[in-house]
């Protein structure tokens, strides 16, 4: 199949499993929403799909109307600066054909690391943000060679284990909180403040911005997908990583390095975790205050499905369920419709692109097709 058919398959399959996964969301609202006639419930599911599609960007007034409001864009900029990064983890793991699933704990770890370093290691204002984040990716990086030597050496499946690295993560940083790290004068279990040269700026100093909480974070995160898709399409070690997960045999007889560049790909999707958590701490927090998984490398994982583990297709991924979390949020707060939808259409999404026979006809059809045409120029060319 050519290249323009294949990206053409890629997009309307992805489209496709959107708009199922908008029709059981819309279904959903239709029987949470309130009501005793067909029509009023309809009214109402009306009104609910205003707020998820339209409202992530528009603020809907009886007075002003429907008008575009910036701080609500810049939300969700804002929200997709932790999702990006875990969306790039996921995308180098899953090239690899390895499904670690860390990027979730990652996230978590490199926010407590880089919170420690924020509170503990005075620096000079500048260099102890990126200090701090660097440091906490660096963490992460080395809690994946876990995992990664496991799967080399042992052959133990790096899905389990690193799922089970998440829980490990999480009780441990648990424990430490409570036994150690917290301040005691607090009313609830949190670390002491940063210091304040920890913090990440505001990417523009007003109000719209700085209450949105959209920092520096977003441009190094889009630097990182620049980075990210130039490893995995115009660099050997990408173009290995790609290999092997498509076909590790081939790859380790064509005399590739399979165990190192496993090991590699899971490092460096450590990393980018870990340095997604930390930029997420250090630019919307003072305190380190998570006592459970933050959920970003669950749709880290979305967003790297959405984008065919491709790097440069990430951005758009994560503007999309970040807009779409965002419309949940406001159907939670102006309706009656749980917040939990969003989980619900991250999983259908989840489950029509893990399905392999899911328009697999269509894409047979392109594969005859285009075999068809390339017989038919072979044909044209003897005749010739």
């Amino acid at each position: 199949m050519t290249k323009q058919r294949e990206i053409k398959f890629i997009i309307i399959r992805s489209l496709l499993a959107i708009f199922i996964a908008l029709l059981v969301a819309i279904l959903l609202i239709f029987i949470s929403t309130g009501g005793s006639t067909f029509q009023e419930k309809l009214n109402g599911t009306g009104e609910d799909l205003k707020q998820m599609l339209i409202g992530p960007l528009f603020r809907m007034s009886k007075k002003k109307g429907t008008y575009f409001e910036m701080k609500r864009l810049a939300e969700i900029f804002a929200a997709m600066i932790p999702t990006i990064f875990t969306g790039l983890s996921v995308c180098i793991m899953f090239s690899a054909n390895q499904f670690n699933l860390g990027a979730e704990g990652g996230a978590l770890l490199g926010a407590f690391v880089s919170a420690m370093v924020a509170i503990y290691v005075p620096l000079p204002a500048g260099v102890h943000a990126v200090v701090a984040v660097l440091i906490g990716g660096a963490a992460v990086a080395i809690v994946m060679l876990i995992p990664a030597l496991l799967k080399t050496k042992l052959d133990v499946s790096e899905m389990v284990c690193s799922l089970m690295l998440n829980y490990i993560i999480m009780y441990v940083i648990k424990f430490l909180m409570n036994a150690y790290l917290a301040d005691k004068s607090r009313g609830q279990v949190m670390s002491h403040q940063f210091l304040s040269t920890s913090g990440i700026a505001p990417l523009v100093n007003d109000t719209v911005f700085s209450g949105a909480k959209l920092t520096w974070g977003f441009p190094v995160a889009i630097v990182a997908v620049i980075l990210c898709g130039l490893l995995m399409y115009r660099s050997r070690w990408g173009y290995s990583i790609r290999m092997i997960g498509i076909n590790q045999s081939f790859a380790k007889y064509s005399g590739m390095k399979v165990g190192s560049i496993i090991v590699l790909s899971q490092i460096l999707g450590g990393f980018l975790a870990g340095v997604g958590g930390g930029i997420e701490m250090l630019g919307r927090y003072t305190s380190f205050t998570w006592s459970a998984l933050p959920g970003y490398g669950w749709t880290g994982i979305t967003i790297a499905i959405l984008a065919g583990n491709n790097p440069w297709v990430v951005p758009f991924a994560a503007f999309f369920m970040a807009y779409l979390s965002k419309g949940c949020d406001l159907m939670a707060t102006y309706a009656q419709v749980p917040a939990q939808l969003i989980d619900i259409v991250q999983g259908v999404i989840f489950l029509f692109f893990a399905a392999e026979q899911f328009l697999a006809r269509y894409r047979q059809r392109l594969v005859v097709k285009t075999a068809e045409e390339e017989i038919a120029r072979r044909n044209l060319k003897k005749e010739g």
